[in-house]
């Protein structure tokens, strides 16, 4: 029989045959169809196995023949359940252990936090509480690795990154810190000069002998604080350090369509939740709903996979979630699309000019309208850290 499988659950049996003429009895369940596998000739007995089904039928083929046969073994999918059922309380007790089991392994026990320090750590703790993750729930249930890193990124200031991995039962985070003190480090004999031209609009040097005021004007490259102190004969060599700040120009140039078409959710939302087996995806809820009713359907998918103990099962929970979504135009004035621009060139020169810098005011130098769109060159006047560092280079006598 070469499909074992098939045999297993239709059930086969093994029969002992005896007697006068079993090779022609052979040939005759041959004939009749009757399928026989593993035959096996003992002295003056020969051992065959044939389905469960076909039991009936090899019987009236025996009658016509001096042949005896008798049940030896019983294999199979039917026999298996006649036995569990005589021994029910022993086939309830390992159906529900597995059970328990498969369950346990789904939830989530333990969630692992390292790199922070005890307040961030409560207050991560305290938004998983807020987004469900939390000991002894179903993590099909809760939200993806993803969106709880980005839930934790956005909600608790204190961090810059956390790394998420969910192990078996086990939710384990990396956390990396702002504001973490880093080591003073060594800093060598050094000039500061000025990066860019700029007018000096305020300085505060902790380091070294200052060489310019505020409201003087100095040039790329000008040194602004001298990394030798003290008088002639008895000069001493130090790192300079200081914040200068000057006022400085950028010229940014923007293009603002008059007509912008994006699309937007109308809050309309369906889901359908399935079971996937390998690449198979098997509905188990929701699944008359059609996607055709939502007008430019826009969907997500959660997959959650299953695990016994600490084996990964190719069995997996997915939440299928499709939103309804609506296209809008936007249409601007020429009048908002110069105050559109001038914001987004704003955006661009704070990219350039940092966290500490600002920007005081701005002016467009020129406009432009043709192909619905509006093209404005932009000067924005800003306050910014004209700060960059040279080394002292030792002079050598002859």
């Amino acid at each position: 029989m070469k499909n074992k499988w098939l045999s297993f659950f239709s059930g086969k049996i093994q029969l002992e045959v005896t007697g006068m003429g079993i090779e022609r009895l052979l040939n005759e369940c041959t004939r009749r169809g009757i399928p026989m596998f593993n035959v096996k000739k003992k002295k003056d007995a020969v051992f065959l196995y044939i389905l469960l089904s076909d039991v009936h039928a090899f019987r009236r083929v025996i009658r016509d023949f001096d042949c005896k046969c008798r049940f030896v073994k019983r294999k199979g999918l039917p026999f298996t359940v006649q036995k569990s059922k005589r021994n029910s309380g022993f086939t309830l007790g390992v159906a529900a252990f597995f059970i328990i089991m498969f369950i346990l392994s789904n939830m989530l026990w333990k969630i692992e936090i390292s790199g922070a320090n005890p307040d961030t750590e409560h207050q991560i703790r305290q938004q998983l509480d807020q987004i469900g993750v939390k000991k002894g729930r179903f993590q099909f249930a809760m939200l993806t690795p993803e969106k709880i890193q980005q839930s934790l990124t956005k909600n608790v200031e204190n961090i810059t990154w956390v790394g998420i991995e969910l192990n078996g039962t086990a939710l384990q985070m990396k956390v990396v810190e702002k504001n973490e003190p880093d080591k003073e480090k060594y800093i060598g004999p050094r000039h500061i000069v000025a990066k860019k031209g700029a007018t000096i609009s305020k300085m505060f040097v902790e380091k070294g002998e200052p060489l310019v005021m505020v409201n003087q004007h100095v040039e790329k490259g000008q040194m602004l604080v001298s990394g030798l102190i003290g008088s002639e004969d008895e000069q001493q060599k130090v790192g300079a350090k200081g914040k200068i700040y000057g006022e400085t120009w950028y010229k940014s140039k923007v293009t603002v369509p008059l007509e912008t078409s994006f699309d937007v959710f109308t809050g309309k939302v369906r889901t359908r939740h399935k079971l996937s087996i390998a690449s198979l995806s098997v509905p188990f809820w929701g699944f008359s709903f059609k996607k055709e009713e939502f007008s430019r359907p826009k969907t997500e998918v959660e997959k959650h996979t299953f695990h016994f103990m600490n084996f990964k099962l190719p069995i997996a929970y997915e939440k299928e979630s499709t939103r309804e979504s609506e296209q809008v135009k936007r249409v601007y004035t020429k009048e908002e699309a110069v105050q559109e621009g001038i914001k987004m060139g704003k955006r661009d020169v704070r990219k350039k000019i940092g966290e500490d810098g600002d920007i005081i005011s701005e002016k467009v130098l020129h406009e432009t309208s043709e192909n619905g769109k509006v093209k404005l060159i932009i000067l924005y006047q800003v306050i910014e850290d004209i700060v960059q560092t040279t080394p002292i280079v030792q002079e050598t006598k002859e």
